[in-house]
C-alpha cells in the first residue's frame, strides 16, 4: 500500500472509530510502528487528526454550547430540514416530548396545523410557536426560566416529567458520541433531559452533522436508549455506520 493511501485510510479509521493508539492502528495497517509515527506526523501537520503524548489519537470536546441567539442561525437550513422530517413523525393523537433547542424549535414549526396532539415541553419558545394552533394541546413543565434561551429546568421540571408518559420524545443534544452517547457539557442540564428520555416509549434524537462525534463532560443516555437519529444529509457514512451499529435508525435530510 502507498503511504499515501495509508494516510487516507488512516484517517478514515480514526473519523469511523474516534480513538485509536499507535499500536493499534500499527496492527490494524501491518507497519512498523514508527511508520504510523511519520503518519501521523504528517496528518497532524495537514491538520486532519490531533495527538497525544503516547500516541493516542484525540476526539473532538464540546465543552460549552454557545448562547442561544448565535446557535439559532448555525447549520439553519439543516435544522429546517431536521424539524421538518421529526414533525412527519408525529402521528395524529399522540403525546410528544419537545426538547428545549434551536433545532427541535423547527419541530414545532412543523406541526403547527396539526390536530389532537399534546405537545409537553420545557422550552417556551417551543410553546410559543404553538400557541395558536387550535387542536394542539401544549403543556409546559414549569421550571427555572434560563432567559438567555426560554428553556425551563430545574426540580420542578424533573418533578412534572416524572409523572407523565409519552409516545414520543425528540431530544436534541450538543454531543453525541458512538461510543458513549448523548452527552451534554452542563450537569444542571443533564437531569431533565435523562427525565424525558424516562417517559416516552420512542426517542428520536435530531442533531445537525456537527454534533455527531462529539465527547462531551456528562453522560445524559447511551446510544441504546435511542430508536431513531434524524441528522443532516452532510453527515458523513464513517460518522453514521457506528450509530447504525448499536441498532439505530438513521434518517439523513
Amino acid at each position: 500500500m502507498l503511504p499515501v493511501q495509508r494516510k487516507i485510510q488512516i484517517v478514515e479509521y480514526v473519523r469511523q472509530y474516534r480513538t485509536a493508539t499507535i499500536a493499534v492502528l500499527a496492527k490494524e495497517f501491518n507497519v512498523h510502528e514508527a511508520t504510523i509515527r511519520r503518519d501521523l506526523t504528517e496528518i497532524e501537520q495537514e491538520g486532519l487528526l490531533k495527538r497525544t503524548h503516547g500516541g493516542v489519537i484525540v476526539e473532538q470536546w464540546t465543552h460549552d454550547e454557545p448562547p442561544f441567539n448565535e446557535r439559532t442561525n448555525q447549520s439553519l437550513d439543516q435544522k429546517m430540514r431536521i424539524g421538518k422530517m421529526a414533525a412527519s413523525l408525529v402521528e395524529d393523537g399522540e403525546n410528544i416530548i419537545i426538547d428545549s433547542g434551536t433545532t427541535t424549535l423547527h419541530i414545532a414549526r412543523n406541526l403547527v396545523h396539526r390536530s389532537n396532539i399534546t405537545v409537553v415541553t420545557n422550552d417556551m419558545n417551543v410553546a410559543a410557536e404553538l400557541r395558536d394552533a387550535p387542536r394542539i394541546k401544549v403543556i409546559l413543565t414549569g421550571g427555572e426560566l434560563y432567559p438567555s434561551s426560554y428553556m425551563l429546568n430545574g426540580m420542578f421540571t424533573d418533578y412534572v416529567l416524572g409523572s407523565l408518559h409519552v409516545e414520543k420524545a425528540f431530544i436534541g443534544t450538543p454531543a453525541l458520541h458512538p461510543q458513549h452517547g448523548l452527552m451534554h457539557p452542563e450537569a444542571r442540564l443533564v437531569p431533565a433531559k435523562q427525565g424525558m428520555i424516562k417517559v416516552a416509549s420512542e426517542i428520536i434524537v435530531v442533531t445537525d452533522d456537527s454534533k455527531i462525534g462529539k465527547l462531551s463532560l456528562h453522560s445524559v443516555a447511551p446510544n441504546t436508549s435511542i430508536h431513531t437519529l434524524i441528522t443532516g444529509k452532510e453527515a458523513s457514512d464513517f460518522d453514521l455506520k457506528p450509530f447504525q451499529d448499536w441498532g439505530i435508525t438513521v434518517i439523513t435530510v
